[in-house]
C-alpha cells in the first residue's frame, strides 16, 4: 500500500511540475487581442513572482509614429504587457526619422547615455561598431532567463544585418526589403492584355520581367480611367520625397543596371556603392545614370505630387486602387488587407522586382548585353532593430524588451499588420515548403489567402534571390545615404539632370570618405561586402 501511495505521488509530482513548467500566459495588448505563450518563450524573468527589473526606466530611442506608427507601434502595443512580466517601465522616445541618427549618435559620442537602447536602421551599424557604441548580445540570447527567440530564422541576407563577424547586436524585428506590388486583376485582364499587345507588338509577362517592360505597362495604364471610378489613374507610385525614405526606390531599382553578377566579390562583380580596392564612388558611373535616367522617365506614367509625397502618402494611392505598381516594402501588402484603408484586398500580385537585359560592366568601360534578365534580391531600407547602448545601466532590461518582441508570436502578429512596420522575412513567417508559417494563421489575421501567397512568395523570392544588393553598413553610412537622397530630390524636382545629381552626390561622398579617413573606410568597406584584397 506504501509503495502504490509512493508512486502516485510521485507521478502527481511529475505532473505538477509539468504543468507549471509549461503552462500558458494569455497576454492581451492594446489592441485587446490575446496571446498565450508558455513559460519556457517567455524566460523565468517573466514568471518568476519577484519582480528582478521592479522600479527601473529606460528609455528607448524610434522613429517618430505614434501609437499606430511604424516601428513605434508595436513598443506602444506591447509596452503595459511586457512592464506587468518584469516589473519594469519603458518611456518610449519618439525622433523624427530625419533627426533619430544625429541624436542618438550624439548621447553617444558625447557619453550623455541618455538612451539605454535605440531602434536603430541597420545603415547605422557600421558607425555604431566602430566607436563601440552598442554591446554584443550573444551571452543574453543563450540564457533561459529571458524571452526565447530563433535566430536561425533568419535568412542570411538579413541576419547579415543583425551581426557584425561573428557576434549578433540586435534582435529579430524588422525585414525590410522592396517588392513590387502589382494590380493582379487588371494585369490578367484579357482586354487589358489584348488593347496592350495591339500598340506594342508583344503580350507582357504578369509579372514583368523586365524594368522596360514595366515601363511599357505603367505607361499603357497611366492617365485613363482604368478602375471605373470616373478619374484618371496612374501607371505607378513613388514616395520620392526627400527626407523621407524616398531614395530607396533608387537604389533598389538601378541595382541590375550597375551589378554586373560574378562568382565571387572583386573589383568589378557584385559591387555597388564604392570601388572596393579605393573608395572611389561608383554612383556616377554611367550604369546609375542609365537608371536614375530611367526612374525619371518612368515617374512620369505616375502623379506628379508623388515627388512630395512620404511612404503613406504613396502607400495609400496604391491602396486606393489608383496605381497598377508600386515596389516598396513589406507594409504595402499586409496594408492591403486592412479593408477600412484598402480598396485592393483579393486583387494583388507580388513579386522579387524586374531585371535589366544589359549591364554596366566597368572593366570593359561599356553595356553589355546579356541572356537572361539580371534581377536582384534586396534588402533595401533600415530592417529597424533594436541595439543596447554600451553606456546603459541596464543592459538586461533593454536586452528582455528587445527578445520580448523578437519571439515567434509577437513577431508575427507585428508582421501581420502593416501599420507596425515589421515586416515579414522569417522561417516562421513563410509557408510551406520555405517556412512553418500555414495559411490559417494569416487567414486569422485577416489575409485574403490568394493575397498572402503571392506576398509571402514575393518576399521568400527576393530575401533568398542568388544575387543580394550589397547593403551599405559602414562609418559614414548614414551621411553617404543622406547625400544621395539629397542630390536625387534635385533630379526629381527637375533641378538638374541625372548626370548632375549622380556627380553632386559622389563629390559629397568622397568629403564624407576623406573627413573619416579614406584607409580606415577601404579597410571597413572590404569587410562589409566580402572583398578579399
Amino acid at each position: 500500500m506504501n509503495k502504490k501511495w509512493f508512486i502516485l505521488t510521485i507521478v502527481l509530482l511529475v505532473f505538477l511540475f509539468t504543468a507549471v513548467a509549461f503552462s500558458d500566459q494569455t497576454l492581451t495588448n492594446v489592441s485587446g487581442e490575446s496571446i498565450a505563450f508558455t513559460d519556457e518563450e517567455l524566460g523565468t524573468i517573466a514568471i518568476s513572482p519577484e519582480r528582478e527589473f521592479e522600479g527601473i526606466t529606460i528609455n528607448i530611442t524610434v522613429n517618430e509614429g505614434g501609437p499606430k506608427g511604424g516601428i513605434a507601434g508595436p513598443l506602444y502595443e506591447w509596452r503595459d504587457v511586457w512592464e506587468k512580466l518584469t516589473g519594469a517601465k519603458l518611456n518610449i522616445v519618439e525622433i523624427p526619422y530625419a533627426a533619430h541618427y544625429q541624436k542618438a549618435m550624439t548621447d553617444l559620442m558625447t557619453g550623455t547615455g541618455q538612451f539605454d537602447g535605440f531602434f536603430i536602421g541597420s545603415d547605422w551599424m557600421g558607425e555604431l561598431i566602430a566607436g563601440d557604441y552598442i554591446i554584443p548580445i550573444d551571452d543574453y540570447m543563450k540564457d533561459p532567463r529571458f524571452p526565447k527567440w530563433d535566430p536561425d530564422s533568419l535568412p542570411p541576407s538579413i541576419k547579415n544585418l543583425y551581426t557584425w563577424g561573428d557576434k549578433w547586436y540586435g534582435a529579430l524585428n524588422d525585414s525590410d526589403g522592396q517588392i513590387l506590388y502589382y494590380r493582379k486583376d487588371i494585369l490578367t485582364n484579357p482586354e487589358h492584355k489584348a488593347k496592350f499587345k495591339e500598340k506594342y507588338g508583344y503580350e507582357y509577362n504578369v509579372p514583368p520581367k523586365t524594368w522596360d517592360e514595366l515601363y511599357d505597362i505603367s505607361e499603357f495604364f497611366n492617365g485613363w480611367d482604368w478602375n471605373g471610378d470616373g478619374e484618371a489613374d496612374s501607371g505607378i507610385v513613388m514616395h520620392l520625397k526627400v527626407g523621407a525614405q524616398g531614395m530607396y526606390h533608387y537604389a533598389s531599382l538601378s541595382a541590375p543596371f550597375c551589378i554586373l553578377p560574378g562568382e565571387k566579390v572583386d573589383k568589378y562583380h557584385n559591387v555597388y556603392w564604392f570601388d572596393p580596392e579605393d573608395m572611389t564612388p561608383l554612383i556616377n558611373g554611367e550604369g546609375y545614370i542609365k537608371a536614375l535616367e530611367f526612374q525619371l522617365k518612368l515617374a512620369k506614367t505616375g502623379p506628379d505630387a508623388q515627388v512630395a509625397w512620404s511612404l503613406g502618402e504613396a502607400w495609400d494611392y496604391f491602396l486606393r486602387g489608383k496605381a497598377i505598381f508600386t515596389f516598396s516594402w513589406g507594409d504595402v501588402g499586409s496594408l492591403v488587407q486592412d479593408e477600412a484603408r484598402s480598396k485592393i484586398k483579393g486583387k494583388l500580385g507580388c513579386s522579387i522586382l524586374p531585371g535589366t537585359m544589359e549591364v554596366f560592366d566597368r572593366s570593359q568601360n561599356t553595356f553589355v548585353k546579356l541572356d537572361a534578365p539580371n534581377v536582384w534580391g534586396n534588402t533595401t531600407g533600415g530592417s529597424w532593430h533594436g541595439v543596447i547602448s554600451s553606456l546603459s545601466k541596464n543592459p538586461e532590461v533593454v536586452y528582455h524588451l528587445l527578445a520580448f518582441h523578437a519571439t515567434n508570436k509577437i513577431s508575427f502578429w507585428n508582421a501581420c499588420r502593416g501599420w507596425t512596420g515589421v515586416d515579414p522575412g522569417v522561417s516562421f513567417h513563410f509557408l510551406p515548403p520555405h517556412g512553418t508559417a500555414s495559411l490559417e494563421d494569416y487567414i486569422a489575421n485577416g489575409f485574403n489567402p490568394d493575397d498572402a501567397k503571392e506576398y509571402l512568395q514575393g518576399y521568400y523570392d527576393n530575401f533568398f534571390a542568388p544575387n543580394i544588393a550589397p547593403y551599405l553598413r559602414i562609418p559614414g553610412g548614414n551621411e553617404y545615404w543622406v547625400a544621395l537622397d539629397r542630390h536625387l530630390s534635385e533630379a526629381y524636382t527637375g533641378q538638374v539632370n541625372a548626370r548632375e545629381a549622380l556627380n553632386r552626390t559622389a563629390r559629397d561622398w568622397e568629403d564624407v570618405t576623406n573627413r573619416i579617413g579614406r584607409e580606415d573606410q577601404i579597410k571597413s568597406y572590404q569587410e562589409a561586402i566580402g572583398y578579399t584584397p
